[in-house]
């Protein structure tokens, strides 16, 4: 994992706050558009989430992508979908907050795989 100066984690701390502060916002304001369809809005979702855990993991990078990291963000995502349920123009919807943990999901599983798998090719010692 890269491993950040101090000015390095605070600026990923303030982008991870931008970012959720985007998120917020683009959950809940009213959609000119309606999503093309609904692979492009699950798609979204989940690179929301990809992106979020990167910005996480990087802005705590001491405390690891654990369970304190994952749990707030999947949290967050449910309380998105919780929030647009009592909004008129929005809907609540468990594929969205699925996608939203698959964000999370996969990018948990790939720092475990870029940590703890060994590339073909590479030389053993």
């Amino acid at each position: 994992m890269i491993t950040l100066t101090r000015s390095g984690i605070i600026a990923c701390r303030i982008l991870l706050l931008l970012a959720l502060i985007a998120t917020t916002y683009a959950t809940t304001a009213e959609l000119t558009h309606p999503a093309v369809t609904s692979i492009n809005d699950k798609f979204a979702h989940f690179a929301t989430f990809f992106i979020l855990s990167l910005l996480a993991d990087l802005s705590f990078q001491k405390r690891g992508f654990d369970w304190t990291i994952w749990a707030p963000l999947t949290s967050y995502g449910l309380l998105i979908e919780i929030i647009q349920y009592q909004i008129p123009y929005r809907s609540f919807s468990l594929l969205d907050w699925a996608a939203d943990g698959g964000g999370v999901l996969i990018y948990g599983l790939s720092i475990f795989w870029i940590k703890h798998i060994h590339f073909a090719g590479k030389k053993q010692q």
